[in-house]
């Protein structure tokens, strides 16, 4: 069976205190917004900056949503070393956390992110444990000319050289869809999703979608066959959105 991970990427909002404040609010939507139906082995992820890991780990149990976790948004390849504002997998299991976003198009575009190190963080967070989730896609060039496929291929064969498939969820961000509000058609999503998971070793590997999801398009994004969770920006920065979001139907 192929887990439901319903995943979101504060990037760099939210202090401690505004972090607080919206897990109490997102707490109580959770719950009223909650199907009558429980969607089975679902999980919730939540990955924040690092200043907020510390103090979430020691706020989310009180909520008493076992399947919720807090996820960070970067690891390096190295355990400890000079490397100015980066911080390592082992800082990260100290603070219990086993999930991290790795290779985001904004780590690449603006931060010089490459499939190498990647590939990289990708086996130091495996190494200790964590569930890295591998971000992947394709620009709007890159899709006007009809290279989406070939682009994502690539990236795939060079980010997951050596890397366990077990233990992984991969995300599939178009970057033209990503903070834009011009979210891939569904079935498109589906499409590409289902060629990405025909590249994988392991067929039961969790694919999220992600790029300008929000409450108003989760249901048709979540009733796509291939589709097994999303990866959400803006709108997991919203506690009634993103519970709603969460309880899709």
């Amino acid at each position: 069976m192929r887990k439901i991970v319903i995943a979101g990427n504060w990037k760099m909002y939210k202090t401690q205190s505004e972090a607080k404040t919206f897990f109490s609010e997102f707490s109580d939507h959770l719950k009223a917004t909650a199907p009558q139906a429980a969607i089975a082995d679902q999980q919730i992820l939540i990955c924040v900056p690092y200043t907020n890991l510390a103090i979430l780990q020691t706020v989310i149990p009180s909520f008493g949503q076992s399947n919720l976790n807090i996820g960070a948004q970067n690891v390096h390849w190295a355990d400890n070393g000079a490397f100015t504002g980066e911080i390592s997998a082992p800082m990260l299991v100290e603070l219990g956390i086993k999930h991290v976003i790795i290779g985001h198009s904004e780590r690449r575009q603006f931060f010089g992110e490459t499939d190498e190190t990647v590939n990289q963080r990708l086996k130091a967070a495996q190494s200790h444990g964590i569930t890295p989730i591998l971000c992947v896609g394709e620009s709007k060039q890159q899709r006007d000319a009809n290279e989406t496929e070939a682009w994502i291929f690539s990236q795939l064969a060079s980010d997951l050289a050596g890397v366990d498939q077990n233990n992984l969820i991969i995300a599939y961000e178009p970057i033209w869809a990503i903070g834009t509000g011009d979210t891939c058609a569904a079935t498109e999503a589906n499409r590409v999703i289902g060629l990405i998971r025909s590249k994988l070793s392991n067929p039961n590997t969790t694919i999220q979608y992600g790029g300008s999801v929000k409450s108003d398009n989760i249901d048709e994004i979540m009733a796509q066959p291939e589709i097994d969770g999303v990866l959400v920006g803006g709108a997991s920065l919203d506690p009634a959105g993103f519970a709603r979001i969460v309880n899709y139907r």
